[in-house]
């Protein structure tokens, strides 16, 4: 009989690509030899031998190629670990990876319907795979309203991508930064401020957002009062991970583990929750 894998083996893989997105932020691509179907919303395990683990969402639909699986993850400067992998993103450096896990975005249950992006700062990065994941199936879906905001120009992530989502058909595309910036042409404010401004057809929508928890709240508060409904709107939640199945309880919200029951939740699941201060 053969020994069953455990949840806590990881690959080693190999950076061969990376790009610099935003001060303390970088994009890396990550090839290793296999890795199971993921789908947009879930994350995986980076592992810094000597270093640490860290969980971070896939920012792109995995891509297989002759020599393996090429995996993207858009990773900012926030703790020891993911100091650590940004100043050491360069062509060559091992790391290792386990995964996917999670629950990610209702791509299946949303066929046929609007879809409302709603990220802000680093938050656009588990939902890339959604736009991409509509691009590749365009007539799978209805509208698609893109809303994305930062504090400055500067601070927007994928950059060099923005306008190409903007072209993807049938799509709208809004951009916002949180204060006044020389040269800028769209809107000043927040992110969730272009919620009334989206023509979706709510009653046949489902809103994804990412982003600060805060943001979040603002967010769902504001769709809701647009006419959505709370079973679709999701959210993607961050909180402290550390076993990526389940076991640890480390980043238990709730009667739930954001690792496996999430991290993308619907607003009915959770709204409660929110609303408690410290949970």
């Amino acid at each position: 009989m053969e020994k069953p894998v455990s949840p806590f083996r990881f690959q080693l893989g190999m950076i061969t690509g990376f790009v610099e997105e935003a001060p303390n932020i970088v994009t890396i691509s990550v090839r290793i030899r296999e890795y199971g179907e993921a789908k947009p919303g879930q994350f995986n395990m980076l592992y810094l031998p000597g270093v640490g683990e860290v969980p971070i969402s896939l920012s792109s639909i995995p891509r297989r190629d002759s020599k393996g699986v090429v995996l993207k993850h858009t990773v900012r400067l926030a703790g020891s670990t993911t100091r650590s992998i940004v100043r050491r993103a360069r062509i060559g450096v091992a790391i290792g990876i386990r995964g996917p896990y999670g629950r990610g975005w209702p791509m299946e249950e949303a066929v046929g319907s609007d879809i409302l992006v709603v990220g802000g700062g680093i938050g656009l990065a588990p939902l890339k795979p959604v736009i991409e994941h509509i691009e590749a199936n365009r007539d799978a879906y209805g509208r698609l309203n893109i809303l994305y905001g930062a504090r400055t120009p500067i601070d927007m992530i994928y950059k060099y991508k923005l306008e190409g989502f903007g072209k993807i058909p049938n799509t709208k595309l809004l951009l916002s930064i949180d204060k006044p910036f020389e040269g800028w042409k769209h809107h000043v404010g927040f992110v969730t401020e272009l919620i009334p401004l989206s023509d979706v057809e709510v009653k046949n929508a489902y809103a994804m957002v990412c982003g600060p928890e805060v943001m979040m709240k603002v967010a769902a508060k504001k769709l809701l009062e647009k006419g959505f409904r709370k079973d679709r709107i999701f959210l993607s939640l961050e909180r402290r991970m550390r076993c990526g199945v389940g076991i640890c309880g480390t980043c238990q919200f709730g009667h739930y583990f954001v690792c496996k029951d999430g991290p993308v939740f619907r607003l009915s699941e959770i709204e409660d929750y929110l609303k408690v201060k410290g949970v």
